[in-house]
């Protein structure tokens, strides 16, 4: 009678195989394994393996069914001073209102804490997208509408924003404002402090911004042209029929 072969999923031949030599590393005295030299190896398995637990997890589906929306990114990019800020925290609070989870995740906000340690240079802005997104995504899972507050100078910025949190729950919303007009506004007076040397690599001035590109199909806000309250009017009609659930 032929012998049944058992076939274990990669991850767990992998976890045994270095239990297994971890194990045999622990050489006892006695030749007897205790509890404790077991429970080291697990620990030294778990340590040094990551196994992810994401097809396991209860769905992203079943998330949006219990709060009655759908979630979404979306993704405010433009110049200091564009308006950015100002237009998320009046959507968030209107979103609210009308009884959907809103989480605003601001660039200055997030640069105080978790990546308090990047600095304003190319590959630091990137890592400071990567670190957003995957942020994003997470409350993306947990089914909230999500609104990104962030300059995001560069075109492969956002499109690395889109790549982790995916294109289809992903949508670019390009807050519009000339240079000239931001640093007539100067709100935080960076503009100020920038002109006078005081600041390095501030963009728009010694790092550039790229405006989207002709064929991209970011939604645009042009608050040289619009008042506050017409923008936000504007951001919300576009926005609910995407996160409402029908």
């Amino acid at each position: 009678m032929p012998t049944e072969q058992l076939i274990f999923p990669v991850e767990l031949t992998s976890a045994l195989l270095n239990l297994k030599g971890l194990i045999d590393r622990l050489k006892p005295r006695d030749g007897i394994l205790t509890q404790c030299d077991l429970t080291l190896s697990l620990y030294s398995v778990s340590k040094h393996n990551i196994f992810s637990e994401f097809d396991r997890m209860l769905g992203r589906e079943a998330k949006e069914s219990q709060l009655g929306q759908k979630g979404h990114v979306f993704w405010l990019y433009g110049l200091s001073g564009s308006g950015k800020s100002t237009l998320a925290d009046q959507v968030e609070r209107q979103l609210v209102e009308q009884g959907l989870c809103v989480k605003l995740l601001d660039g200055d906000n997030i640069r105080t804490g978790l990546n308090q340690d990047l600095g304003f240079s190319d590959a630091d802005r990137q890592e400071n997208i990567r670190r957003i997104a995957e942020v994003a995504r997470l409350f993306l899972e947990a089914g909230f509408v999500v609104l990104g507050s962030f300059i995001s100078p560069k075109q492969s910025n956002r499109d690395l924003a889109e790549s982790i949190v995916g294109i289809e729950d992903f949508t670019k919303v390009y807050v519009q404002a000339s240079f000239e007009t931001c640093a007539e506004r100067d709100v935080k007076g960076l503009y100020a402090k920038a002109k006078e040397g005081g600041i390095k690599e501030f963009t728009g001035r010694d790092s550039a911004f790229e405006p989207p590109e002709s064929g991209d199909v970011d939604w645009i806000i042009n608050t040289e042209q619009s008042d506050v309250a017409v923008s936000v009017k504007e951001l919300i009609n576009k926005i609910l029929p995407i996160v409402k659930k029908r």
